[in-house]
């Protein structure tokens, strides 16, 4: 049935294709973007753009709501102006967003909602569930406070989906395009002992859960969006030399990590060898469940 359905983060890595996948599927959208309408419109399609949430306030409302919006996490080094950036971008917006929607005439039905397996934080080599206490981090607490911001909505009858999203891979963008001009040179390896897990997923198969979760009634609480066969960084470096046809001999040290990127190294030197055990107990069918394959559509372009 076509739904009205409010999207920040839109014109983002996962947003993009989201939002022609849900225009294909006869849905009417709206983007909240800081960017120009005819900007998103080519990023994103036949969508109306909305530049400031208070521009909803007290509206009819939406059927549905995907809440994405966030600074990328592995973008700039985290100083505390830094990690205040990542919360506001997260936490805040959120914040404003249900405030907003409680103005509305009609509250939607559903809103699935950003986190991050990063919610977990350092797991070392322990299979990871949607069960699975977590790690008390930087990155748990702004995935648990990103999410507590999108429950509250929950009382007000609002079914709430978390999106707990692995390291995304897909053509054109995401953390894969800054790995492959060092690989194709020759150039890559492992990062530090390489045994750290990777919860790697194809972005196709991110569209389609967080699509799933709309549409599917029964669908509530945190998702863990990754693939069923979690791997190894050292696993997943010699997979993406191997789609490459290039060899991965240039291991980078933690301690060169550590030094270049301060506490973000973490994001690199630990991991969460989580799997997607509610998805795939209620019916979600993944479209690239292997590394490999994975890894060859993502760097087709």
């Amino acid at each position: 049935m076509e739904k009205r359905i409010l999207i920040t983060g839109g014109t983002g890595f996962i947003g993009q294709p989201l939002c022609q996948k849900l225009i294909a599927d006869g849905h009417e959208l709206t983007v909240l973007s800081r960017q120009p309408a005819l900007n998103v419109q080519s990023l994103c399609g036949r969508v109306e753009a909305v530049g400031d949430l208070k521009e909803l306030s007290g509206s009819e409302g939406f059927d549905a709501i995907i809440n994405l919006a966030g600074e990328g996490i592995a973008d700039k080094r985290w100083s505390e102006a830094r990690k205040q950036q990542l919360r506001d971008s997260r936490i805040a917006l959120t914040n404003q967003l249900v405030d907003i929607i409680r103005t509305w005439k009609t509250l939607p039905s559903v809103m699935v909602s950003g986190s991050a397996v990063g919610f977990y934080g350092d797991q070392g080599n322990h299979r990871v569930t949607e069960d699975t206490p977590p790690h008390d981090e930087f990155t748990h607490r702004l995935c648990s406070d990103w999410e507590q911001a999108a429950l509250r909505l929950e009382p007000a009858g609002v079914r709430i989906c978390l999106s707990r999203t692995g390291v995304v891979a897909g053509p054109g963008g995401g953390f894969l395009q800054r790995m492959l001009l060092p690989f194709k040179l020759g150039l890559g390896g492992r990062l530090g002992s390489g045994e750290q897990y990777m919860p790697w997923v194809h972005r196709d198969d991110v569209v389609a859960a967080i699509n799933w979760m709309m549409e599917t009634e029964t669908a509530q609480g945190a998702y863990n969006v990754v693939s069923p066969n979690p791997v190894t960084n050292r696993q997943f470096t010699k997979s993406l030399a191997g789609v490459l046809g290039r060899p991965a001999i240039f291991p980078v040290p933690a301690p060169v990590l550590k030094v270049a990127l301060g506490e973000m190294s973490r994001l690199l030197l630990t991991g969460q060898m989580a799997i997607p055990e509610r998805l795939q107990a209620e019916g979600f069918q993944f479209r690239f469940p292997e590394l490999s394959p994975a890894l060859a559509d993502a760097t087709r372009y």
